[in-house]
C-alpha cells in the first residue's frame, strides 16, 4: 500500500510539475493551487479613454489552448483605435482552467 501511495504521489507531482501551473508567461505571479492577478502590459501616450475591449485565450490541462488575447483584438472588439493602456488578466486553478485576457482601455 505505501508502494502505491509513493507511486501516485510521484504521478501528481509529475502532473502538477507539467502544467505550466508554477510559472506564469507573463511574468505575473502565479499560486500552484489558485491565481487571478491583473497587470499593467502597456501604457502610451494617448488619453486615457472611455471605452474597454477584452480577448481572452484558455487553456485545459495545459494539452489544449484555443483563443486570441491580441492587443488588436481586445482594441477591436471595444471599437477602439487610439490604444491608452494595455492591461493582463491571468487566472488559473490547478493547471487544470487557465487563461490569460488582455484589457485594452482607450478611445
Amino acid at each position: 500500500m505505501f508502494k502505491n501511495a509513493l507511486a501516485l504521489g510521484g504521478l501528481l507531482v509529475a502532473v502538477v510539475g507539467n502544467t505550466g501551473c508554477a510559472f506564469a508567461p507573463t511574468g505575473a505571479p502565479i499560486g500552484g493551487i489558485f491565481a487571478s492577478t491583473m497587470t499593467n502590459s502597456a501604457v502610451t501616450s494617448n488619453p486615457l479613454g472611455a471605452k474597454t475591449g477584452e480577448a481572452c485565450a484558455i487553456s485545459i490541462l495545459s494539452a489544449v489552448t484555443i483563443g486570441d488575447a491580441s492587443a488588436t483584438t481586445a482594441a477591436h472588439q471595444g471599437g477602439i483605435t487610439k490604444i491608452s493602456v494595455v492591461d493582463a488578466q491571468d487566472f488559473n486553478v490547478l493547471g487544470i482552467y487557465s487563461s490569460h485576457c488582455t484589457e485594452v482601455k482607450g478611445d
